[in-house]
């Protein structure tokens, strides 16, 4: 099991280069974006954080990904 930290990591590590964009990245990604979803709904003045354009190119990989 890997804690909020873990994840943080492992996606800033794959965006800059020290470890490849795999699974364990894109599931990582997955957690971070519930996460985020609980914190926007709990407390509305955060609605309008985001994932940075590097995380969302990352988002969209997956999705090409996913569809090839």
């Amino acid at each position: 099991m890997h804690t909020d930290m873990n994840h943080f990591e492992i996606v800033s590590q794959s965006l800059t280069g020290l470890r490849p964009a795999d699974e364990q990245t894109f599931d990582s990604i997955n957690f971070l974006a519930d996460s985020l979803q609980t914190v926007r709904k709990t407390h509305p003045r955060l609605a309008g954080v985001e994932f940075s354009p590097q995380v969302k190119a990352l988002i969209e990989q997956e999705s090409l990904l996913a569809i090839s």
